[in-house]
């Protein structure tokens, strides 16, 4: 049985009781710093009693689960509450799938595209610091040269390097679909095979799509050519979701002693054949569709306008998890463009979103420092959730103030064509992923951004009085 910390117990009773009583709990977890509860009746919860609490840093609503902030020492509060109520503890997956009874069809189709790229997320951000790490050593001329230029030592860290960035990058496709087929319930091996074969290096490189003519395997009656995937994401996802569909459906129709043999065998031939066939080439098409729309909408007459307006908006599709969405997007453009105007908006969100937090440490005394202080930390860092809901929306302003810094750091990024190679850490870290020779024009934008949204959080702040 967990252990009562005595130190935690009043405010666990007040939360469970805040939360409309353990009559009213279907399921509880937590993360990093939140409490993740799923709640039969939520409006039962009383927002403000919770606040007033010494251990709640805030809370907030998202994905059908009503989280609340306590911070570093949540796993030893989530123990001391499981073990004051005898509430049953449940995985983080196992809460999901309780909350998906209180989402709408978009709000589930959001969190399966999170839960597909979430668990990929670690390869990624580690992915676009090595990059960045390349970028330092292989393009950056330091009088005249680039250190791989100089130095036969930082040329052989340049080239191992991306031996890590290959395996990221090209080979996505291989964690698409294993973590597809995974949310789907499928083998998970199956699905590593089948993101194997999508990416094959027996393909002819879909980054020579148009340069070379691929070889063909042919049937007969037709011929497929021979075509890989390469860093491309809708045709992975497309070609996991058949696997798992298929193998999940044999599964209940195939009798048992039978099942081993027959449904990895049908459902891997017949998912690849599909892939290379039909699915494939279809996804590199839409792919290419939705590269198109947000080329024109970032780059060329559109481009300051546009990014201004993402810029600004980013925040809030964060609360809707819609953000979620745009790494598929990121890696379409980083494919057919070999960089991504989105992640430098991105970041930029996200470090005004941080700055309006520490604003409102100096400027506001009604504001938890020991809550605006590291959330600000951790936003700079790339992880924007705890300033977000635990001060920014909470206090309304901020947040506005906040997406106006975003949006001028981004007119700026649009006017001159910001690019990053590809989705790192979106905070201040996230410079080392910029396009060298953007560089410059991005610590501007930074520094814009951090000014503005700190200028106005702290005016808007004493002006409201608060």
């Amino acid at each position: 049985m967990a252990q009562i910390n005595e130190k935690f117990r009043d405010d666990a009773l007040k939360v469970i009781e805040g939360v409309g009583g353990k009559d009213n709990v279907s399921s509880v977890t937590h993360c990093m710093t939140r409490l993740r509860f799923v709640l039969k009746d939520p409006s039962r919860a009383d927002i403000k009693k919770l606040e007033s609490i010494k251990s709640v840093k805030g809370s907030f609503t998202n994905g059908g689960q009503f989280q609340i902030i306590i911070g570093n020492t949540v796993a030893e509060f989530y123990k001391t509450m499981i073990a004051l109520f005898d509430l049953r503890e449940v995985s983080k997956e196992e809460n999901k799938e309780f909350a998906k009874k209180n989402m709408n069809p978009l709000e589930r189709f959001l969190s399966t595209m999170a839960e597909i790229f979430v668990p990929l997320l670690p390869a990624i951000i580690c992915g676009g610091l090595i990059l960045g790490f390349r970028n330092i050593i292989g393009d950056i001329q330091f009088g005249g040269q680039t250190l791989a230029q100089a130095s036969p030592f930082w040329a052989t860290v340049n080239n191992f390097l991306w031996l890590i960035g290959e395996a990221i990058f090209h080979f996505l496709p291989v964690g698409l679909t294993w973590s597809v087929v995974k949310k789907m319930g499928g083998s998970q091996i199956l699905g590593i095979i089948l993101g194997i074969t999508l990416v094959s290096p027996q393909l002819m490189n879909a980054y020579n799509i148009g340069k070379l003519t691929p070889e063909v395997w042919d049937f007969g009656v037709f011929s497929i050519e021979k075509v890989g995937y390469q860093a491309q994401v809708i045709p992975a996802i497309l070609a996991g979701i058949t696997l798992g569909f298929i193998e999940t459906r044999l599964n209940k129709v195939v009798p048992a002693f039978l099942r081993i043999v027959i449904v990895p065998l049908i459902s891997l031939i017949t998912a690849v054949f599909l892939a290379h066939s039909i699915i494939g080439p279809i996804g590199r098409e839409l792919g290419n569709f939705v590269g198109y729309i947000f080329q024109i909408l970032l780059t060329g007459r559109f481009a300051v306008i546009g990014s201004i307006i993402f810029g600004f908006l980013y925040a809030p599709l964060v609360i809707t998890g819609i953000h979620h969405t745009t790494n598929a997007v990121e890696f379409t453009l980083i494919q057919q463009l070999g960089g991504t105007m989105i992640f430098p908006l991105l970041a930029l969100s996200n470090i005004s979103q941080a700055t309006a937090s520490l604003a409102m440490s100096f400027a506001s005394k009604n504001v938890k420092k020991d809550v605006a202080i590291p959330s600000a930390i951790s936003a700079y860092l790339g992880v924007t959730e705890p300033a977000m809901y635990g001060v920014n929306i909470k206090y309304k302003y901020p947040m506005i103030c906040a997406m106006i810094g975003s949006a001028i750091g981004a007119g700026i990024c649009g006017f001159f064509g910001v690019m990053a190679n590809s989705i790192g850490v979106g905070g201040l870290p996230g410079i080392l992923t910029i396009k060298p020779q953007y560089w410059l024009v991005y610590l501007i934008a930074m520094l814009t951004t951090i000014s503005t949204s700190f200028v106005l959080t702290f005016i808007c702040s004493k002006k409201n009085n608060i």
